[in-house]
């Protein structure tokens, strides 16, 4: 989400820095890539779960796992490997094709 121009410059002119939170962070390129993939994993296993009508309790009794380990995946918490929401992916019948389309997926056509 962008700030209008107008207000943007307002701001600077007052002294305050304008920027995005990787800017904030001071996130490189790749750590940026690596948190946007996350999450994109992330939001594909929120939605097929929701999908397949399956509470995250039920879900968790598939991967053996708990209701708040999956509620961290799917938000992308920090604790989360890529590789355990990859294999949770594949836990839901997801193949490597429909992982590979889901991280391709721009913003504005990934909702």
């Amino acid at each position: 989400m962008s700030m209008k121009a107008a207000k943007r410059k307002k701001l600077e002119a007052t002294g305050w820095k304008v920027g995005n939170a990787a800017d904030f962070l001071g996130l490189s390129k790749e750590e940026v890539a690596y948190l946007e993939l996350k999450l994109k994993l992330a939001t594909q296993l929120k939605n097929l779960r929701l999908k397949r009508h399956l509470t995250q309790s039920d879900f968790a009794k598939r991967i053996d796992s708990s209701q708040s380990r999956v509620a961290k995946m799917e938000t992308g918490d920090r604790s989360v490997s890529i590789d355990l929401l990859v294999k949770s992916l594949f836990a839901l019948g997801v193949t490597s094709k429909d992982i590979g389309k889901a991280i391709t997926q721009t913003k504005s056509n990934a909702a």
